[in-house]
């Protein structure tokens, strides 16, 4: 037992609580603690040097569809014979 004793008696400081202490697997049981895990195919990926990068794209796309969307006319709807929008 003191032999054990011992071995936990360590230098951590005292900042650092290990009773939080939340550990990754790695492969593909590994999950993401907090955030949605998106997996990329291999030539997605390899055009993107990390995940801000493919934020920041995916954002841009995001905005442009808007964009576009917003700019686009209202159609007739089909069987309306009085020509109005909707």
């Amino acid at each position: 037992m003191n032999k054990l004793k011992r071995q936990m008696n360590d230098d951590l400081r005292p900042e650092y609580d290990l009773r939080e202490l939340r550990v990754r697997r790695f492969g593909p049981a590994r999950r993401s603690f907090g955030g949605t895990l998106v997996l990329l195919e291999p030539e997605v990926a390899e055009k993107f040097p990390d995940a801000s990068a493919v934020n920041e794209a995916l954002r841009f796309l995001i905005r442009i569809a808007r964009e576009k969307e917003s700019s686009r006319p209202l159609r007739r709807s089909e069987g309306d014979p009085s020509g109005t929008t909707l």
